[in-house]
């Protein structure tokens, strides 16, 4: 069972930091570390960065077995182009792929949906 956190927000940027605020609470709740905060908050920064008008977003905030997952849209096609492209030039693709286990990307909805996967250290790994 996938335990979920749904926001939707004016994709304008004085709205952003509400995101950043769930996010942080949600990761307090499960014991993530600082590091893995900071990089799940500078991938959904990433990607609200695509937008910037008065259409709402939705981020999704989502926790399963050994995973937290945030999912992002709709996001302008041009966030498509940009996680095609290749990963050598710090792009889009680039930023993700170091701060996330993972990403998806989807059409849903008449617009472009990112889920991103930041891997939970399970009670066993955390311990070392």
């Amino acid at each position: 069972m996938r335990d979920e956190v749904q926001l939707v927000i004016p994709a304008e940027e004085d709205f952003r930091p509400v995101a950043h605020l769930i996010a942080g609470g949600l990761a307090l709740r499960l014991d993530l570390t600082y590091d893995d905060l900071d990089d799940l908050q500078v991938a959904i920064g990433a990607l609200l960065a695509l937008r910037d008008d008065h259409d709402e977003v939705v981020v999704a905030l989502g926790a399963e077995t050994g995973a937290l997952r945030a999912s992002l849209g709709p996001l302008p096609d041009s966030a498509l182009r940009e996680l095609e492209e290749d990963a050598e030039e710090l792009g889009l693709r680039r930023v993700l792929e170091t701060v996330c286990d993972g990403f998806a990307v989807e059409e849903r909805d008449g617009g472009v949906w990112v889920e991103l996967t930041k891997r939970m250290p399970t009670a066993r790994e955390a311990a070392g």
